[in-house]
């Protein structure tokens, strides 16, 4: 997939430290903390697709970033724009170094995603808290033991309302995949009485998003 950044903003890096700091003396002394990073225990890569009907759709996806520490992830997040500010037919996708962010992916072709789905209203209250949540998740490895079998996550912008899903590795999976949806419904702060769903890629790619039925709910 080709490299790219879709509309970058000059917004500055204000999560990350400085990196020199005034001596008495008016020299500029290097400050050792602005060095130390701290690793992540994956490698992740940001995609960013853009619905371009003149093209493939592979031609569309593109790579923007590869990061492996906190610092660079967050360099990284405040750089780019936020998803509410995407235009509709445009996903961003956070996947593991190495999986691509396609149903074909060897290591998603037996996997599934846990779905939400939100309203119009919701992309103005909740879509980039939500995402920037499910980015937390995953780069944090929160959902412990079970954490190998997240592969990434996408957001997709639409019209007729946005999506986020968590993608795993194995639909066969069921306590990895309850575990996985327990967690991430608490994260986002989802009501208990609402529920989401888990459907398998084979069947999401074999029918039409509606009338795909949920494998999983919690």
């Amino acid at each position: 997939a080709p490299f790219c950044c879709p509309d970058l903003d000059d917004r500055q890096f204000t999560n990350l430290p400085n990196h020199y700091e005034e001596a008495e003396t008016g020299q500029e002394i290097v400050n050792p903390e602005s060095y130390i990073k701290h690793p992540l225990q994956n490698k992740w890569s940001l995609w960013f697709f853009k619905n371009d009907k003149t093209k493939t759709w592979q031609a569309n996806l593109c790579l923007i970033s590869t990061f492996d520490t906190v610092e660079d992830f967050w360099a990284l997040y405040n750089h780019i724009q936020l998803s509410s500010n995407l235009i509709s037919g445009c996903d961003y996708s956070l996947f593991k170094d190495g999986i691509e962010p396609m149903w074909e992916d060897e290591r998603n072709k037996r996997g599934g995603r846990w779905l939400i789905t939100l309203s119009k209203h919701q992309r103005r209250q909740d879509l980039d808290r939500f995402w920037l949540e499910t980015l937390l998740c995953l780069v944090g490895e929160t959902f412990d033991d079970y954490s190998d079998e997240v592969c990434g996550a996408v957001v997709n912008i639409r019209s007729k309302g946005d999506k986020i899903a968590i993608w795993t590795a194995d639909f066969d999976n069921r306590e990895a995949i309850t575990h996985i949806g327990r967690v991430y419904k608490e994260r986002l702060g989802i009501p208990m009485k609402m529920t989401i769903g888990y459907q398998s890629h084979s069947d999401t790619s074999t029918k039409s998003g509606s009338t795909t039925k949920n494998k999983f709910v919690v």
